[in-house]
């Protein structure tokens, strides 16, 4: 156990002196989240056993995809640290194992799991006592499940097969997930799926019912899943490499044209770009289409819309994914580096999001007028807002030649990736607004007011981006290199703030979002088209009369919070 507890011990002190300044507060932020979720999950521990597991089987899938679309998940200690001390490969990851459970997320996931003891209290103490090593084992599976999936898709990330491969998976079952109800009104599923009970995440609650032998099976599984991350680890020796296979040659007659052709090579060879990429096109069309199961295909001709904002959320790092080589495009500063990259990026996206709006559209037979506008403004905005997010909210990238072991982990920052991919959906979604609000009630008119829109915000925000390149170009490449934003000579007006306002100012920021578009504008589109009582939108499940206001009291309520949070933080002028 001596391995184990060091590793422990290192992880704790990593943890000690990182969590700091914004990272504290991120990581505070998402464990009061964490521990509101776990309190949810606890409570279904008062209702019945079923939804308990139904509970736990969506708590899996999110410790399974999470860390496929957060970077890789929680790496503080990596196995290549560790690869010149000669550790068997089963002893370093059951040394990595011990060191994963000290953490924010172990911790929340163990709160959530005490409700198998609730479960085991009612049924008797037998069963109470039970759910102790039963708690134990499940959050054990949770974990060794996230490292073999993170595993599993980075060894596919390693040809360009199974970066497209893994992409289409993890797409389509996270628009399966955000779909869900589709499935369940589809095959008459009104109560907990039976199929709850046959995953792992489910076996705790049959372990405490009295199944005994479920528990044994856990601990069977955590076995196999250790003895299979341990195999996953002794692969992830080597390297990603790039295809070196001859190509033709791009040529370019200015210096905007060499850029654009090398984000094109760049867009072609990275295989983490083609498996973000691929995610896009298969959530958009799996999403889109999942309506389907139910007759409805009301939701197709906006599938190519759909993956231009999931296509620019991935792209919302585009600078920082250059690593330290962001000095070579400093060194040029007249070669037009962002209009090349906003190019590059509109011809990599346009023509698979033409080709799927307008294909999907035929099929339906329209809205043509609406469809083809909001994808005009949003091609636009992607491509206006790319460049600027990223430069200026730029996350230290890993520079792509040091993604060895795992090439999810482009950054050390996964909560600010994060962070920015959700920032950019909401961005980039809220340029279609008024070219999807005239394209409603005015129809081909809205197709002008959408090309005019993406084409002030391809020329406005590239324009912006390019300035704040050349202003603040040295200091993004300190960050990129260092990893530390520069300290500025004066605290600014966020810093002087109490931390109060701060946190409020965040989460209005960062949640206002939420009541804004999904229970704001989708839930207003579903009581528009007679989609009543669907999973959490709260607006269809009142009565006529209130469906609208509540829709319309949701979509004030995410304005005001964003008006809010910029309140807050706006500079004051001086008296």
């Amino acid at each position: 156990m001596a391995v184990e507890l060091t590793m422990a011990r290192m992880k704790l002190a990593f943890l000690r002196h990182s969590f700091r300044g914004e990272r504290a507060q991120t990581a505070g932020t998402g464990a009061a989240l964490g521990v509101i979720l776990a309190g949810g999950i606890v409570y279904l521990g008062f209702q019945s056993p079923g939804l308990l597991a139904a509970g736990y089987a969506v708590w899996m899938l999110g410790w399974i995809l999470g860390p496929v679309f957060m970077g890789g998940g929680d790496e503080t200690l990596r196995p290549e640290y560790f690869t010149l001390i000669g550790l068997p490969p089963r002893r370093l990851a059951s040394g990595l194992l011990v060191g994963a459970f000290v953490g924010l997320a172990p911790l929340v996931s163990l709160a959530a799991l005490t409700g198998l003891v609730v479960l085991g209290v009612r049924l008797g103490p037998a069963n109470a006592l039970v759910a102790v090593p039963a708690a134990v084992l499940q959050v054990a599976v949770f974990v060794l499940v996230s490292k073999v999936s993170v595993g599993l898709v980075g060894l596919a990330l390693r040809t360009r097969l199974g970066a497209i491969g893994s992409g289409l998976l993890n797409g389509a079952i996270l628009a399966g997930l955000g779909q869900i109800w589709v499935f369940f009104w589809a095959f008459g599923q009104t109560g907990v799926p039976s199929a709850v009970w046959y995953l792992p995440s489910g076996w705790g609650v049959l372990a405490v019912q009295g199944h005994w032998w479920a528990l044994a099976a856990l601990a069977v599984l955590v076995a196999l899943l250790l003895g299979a991350w341990a195999a996953l680890l002794n692969r992830r020796a080597g390297a990603v490499r790039p295809s070196t296979r001859g190509r033709r040659p791009f040529t370019a007659a200015s210096a905007r044209g060499a850029i654009v052709a090398k984000e094109l090579r760049t867009w072609s060879r990275d295989l983490v770009r083609s498996h973000q990429t691929t995610f896009a096109l298969s959530y958009a069309i799996c999403f889109a289409a999942s309506p389907l199961l139910l007759g409805w295909n009301g939701l197709l001709p906006y599938a190519g819309p759909i993956f231009v904002v999931m296509a620019a959320a991935m792209a919302a790092n585009l600078y920082g994914t250059d690593g330290t080589a962001l000095w070579l495009t400093l060194m040029t500063p007249g070669a037009g580096d962002v209009r090349g990259r906003q190019l590059a990026w509109f011809a990599a996206q346009a023509p698979v999001a033409i080709v799927v709006t307008v294909a999907f559209t035929a099929i339906t037979g329209g809205p043509w007028p609406l469809a083809l506008a909001l994808l005009a403004a949003l091609l636009g905005g992607g491509a206006g807002l790319v460049p600027l997010i990223s430069v200026y909210a730029l996350v230290p990238g890993t520079d792509p030649h040091r993604r060895a072991g795992n090439p999810l982990r482009t950054s050390e920052d996964d909560s600010g990736l994060t962070g920015l991919a959700y920032l950019m959906l909401a961005l980039v979604a809220l340029t279609g607004v008024p070219a999807a609000l005239i394209a409603f009630w005015y129809g081909w008119a809205g197709l002008a007011v959408g090309m005019l829109t993406g084409a002030l915000c391809y020329w406005g925000l590239g324009r912006l981006a390019a300035r704040r390149l050349r202003a603040r170009g040295p200091e993004l490449l300190d960050i990129m290199r260092t990893g530390r934003k520069p300290q500025a000579a004066a605290p600014s007006r966020l810093d002087r703030l109490p931390a109060w306002q701060r946190n409020l100012a965040w989460w209005c920021l960062g949640f206002g979002a939420i009541p804004l578009l999904p229970q704001g504008v989708v839930a207003a589109v579903f009581v528009a088209n007679d989609m009543l009582r669907h999973t959490w939108f709260l607006a269809t499940y009142m009565p006529p009369g209130l469906r609208y206001p509540v829709a319309g009291a949701m979509i004030a309520l995410g304005l005001g919070m964003y008006g809010v949070g910029v309140w807050i933080i706006k500079p004051r002028s001086p008296r």
